[in-house]
């Protein structure tokens, strides 16, 4: 078993709750932690037996362009499609953070975190 990161994916989307979140924007950072089987990769030095880091980026930025009210809503369609288009994955958390909220203080960021594991 081994670990990937892809740490401080840093987007530009439309996300929240409120009308102007939706309309204007804001930016968001998106921090992964996978875990699979990194052996045969290493092993290899074949890209084809490891998690690729383009896919796992280019799934974070397709996702957020849809917008939704809740970060806890984005996560989770990341989530699935990660298990679901790379069998090598074992389990994947992810934490998504809004940078600058619109909350009514100076607050720097809100973040969910959530993980998802393959099923057996």
């Amino acid at each position: 078993m081994g670990v990937i990161k892809v740490e401080n994916i840093r987007i530009f989307a439309n996300h929240g709750c409120l009308t102007e979140e939706t309309k204007i924007g804001s930016d968001y950072r998106v921090d992964l932690v996978i875990k699979a089987n990194l052996q045969k990769s290493a092993l290899s030095d074949n890209l084809v037996d490891t998690v690729d880091y383009v896919f796992l980026n280019r799934i974070v930025r397709e996702e957020m362009k849809t917008p939704s009210y809740l970060l806890e809503t984005v996560a989770k369609r990341i989530l699935v499609r990660i298990l679901n288009e790379n069998n090598s994955v074992n389990k994947a958390t992810i934490s998504v953070s809004k940078l600058n909220p619109p909350i009514g203080g100076d607050v720097e960021m809100v973040t969910i975190k959530m993980t998802e594991k393959r099923k057996k």
